[in-house]
């Protein structure tokens, strides 16, 4: 996103009479969630130690998208939410179509949404690429999950976004 702001910036400095061409992009507030049952403060307050019951709950990942947003980090969950459906695939022509897709989005150097993985886990990914299968992004998904477990999740404990949901 920094990126894409970068780019339009550029352009509006180069060209000043183009202005009103341009809208960067910023977060809104707070996204409602889509039509998700609101979860009870009890089953939120369970998010607080496990990201997986978080991101599970269409309210929850939701809130935690949003909440990601507001931070420019929303490509991990976005990344976690792909990989999700990408192995539940079943037809190799589209898992072969989704793994492109979320290779050039995701995974590729400067890619739109970057995620931040090392270079082995990329190299592994890369190389399983050439035959896609339902765990072609196994490792990667660990990574992106286990950063936002230790990284994202407590932020989002501490934040407005979650504090909203356990009153």
């Amino acid at each position: 996103r920094a990126k894409e702001i970068k780019t339009k910036l550029g352009t509006l400095l180069q060209k000043p009479d183009a202005t009103i061409d341009f809208i960067i992009p910023y977060p809104e507030k707070s996204e409602k969630p889509p039509k998700a049952q609101k979860p009870s403060p009890e089953e939120a307050l369970q998010w607080r130690d496990s990201l997986e019951k978080l991101l599970q709950n269409p309210y929850g990942l939701a809130s935690f998208r949003s909440f990601l947003r507001s931070e420019f980090s929303e490509e991990n969950a976005e990344f976690w939410v792909a990989c999700e459906d990408y192995k539940k695939t079943k037809s190799p022509v589209k898992m072969a179509e989704k793994a492109k897709k979320i290779y050039e989005e995701f995974i590729q150097t400067e890619a739109p949404k970057e995620v931040n993985i090392d270079h082995f886990t990329k190299a592994v990914t890369m190389k399983n690429l050439v035959e896609p299968s339902p765990t072609s992004f196994d490792m990667a998904q660990k990574r992106i999950f286990a950063l936002m477990e230790k990284d994202s999740l407590p932020r989002f404990v501490r934040s407005e976004f979650y504090h909203e949901l356990i009153k």
